[in-house]
Parts: structure tokens; C-alpha cells; sequence
């Protein structure tokens, strides 16, 4: 198991728990002028493509990341979008992005 801090909201946990109880968190690089910018994807179904998920301890809910080869982040802040639709959205040490 791996031992990350998960900051979630009210609204967050609830979201996650009516829908199955299980968060899968991955991370999603782009390509940017200043280098690439490490984003974290979040989805209460598990995604298509392949990852190497790892457990995390003590949460509200079961969270599954995959930090795709890198150090992982301190903390993981949850928080749900509303617009243009409701969705649960993960923050890297709560930032958008991180940089490698």
C-alpha cells in the first residue's frame, strides 16, 4: 500500500461513495513550451488503458493510483467540478499540475 495523504471534500467524499466507493487517480503528462506538465486524472470508473494502480491506505473511500514511474505527491486534494458536468477532479499536492 501506498502512503499518500488524500485531502478530500464533503461533496468529494460523497460523490465517490455513490458511485462505488473506489477512486482511480493516474497521472496524464502533456508536452508545453516550459517542458512536460504532469496532471492527475480522476475517475470513479476504472479507464480504459493500462496502469500499474497501487492501493492507498486510510482514505474515506479506496483510492487506486498510479503514479506512472514517479515519486508521488505528498497529498492528493478531491475535490468535484461542476461545470459542464459534474466530475470528481484530483490535484497533485493540491495543484493542477506538477512538474517533473
Amino acid at each position: 500500500m501506498v502512503a499518500v495523504k488524500v485531502v478530500a471534500s464533503p461533496d468529494a467524499v460523497r460523490f465517490v461513495q455513490e458511485r462505488g466507493g473506489t477512486l482511480f487517480v493516474w497521472v496524464d503528462v502533456a508536452r508545453c513550451c516550459t517542458g512536460p506538465l504532469t496532471f492527475l486524472q480522476a475517475s470513479t470508473d476504472s479507464p480504459r488503458a493500462k496502469h500499474a494502480f497501487r492501493q492507498m491506505e486510510g482514505q474515506p473511500f479506496d483510492v487506486l493510483l498510479d503514479t506512472g514511474g514517479r515519486r508521488g505527491p505528498d497529498e492528493i486534494h478531491v475535490d468535484v467540478s461542476r461545470w459542464p458536468r459534474r466530475r470528481v477532479r484530483a490535484y497533485w499536492n493540491g495543484c493542477a499540475y506538477a512538474l517533473p
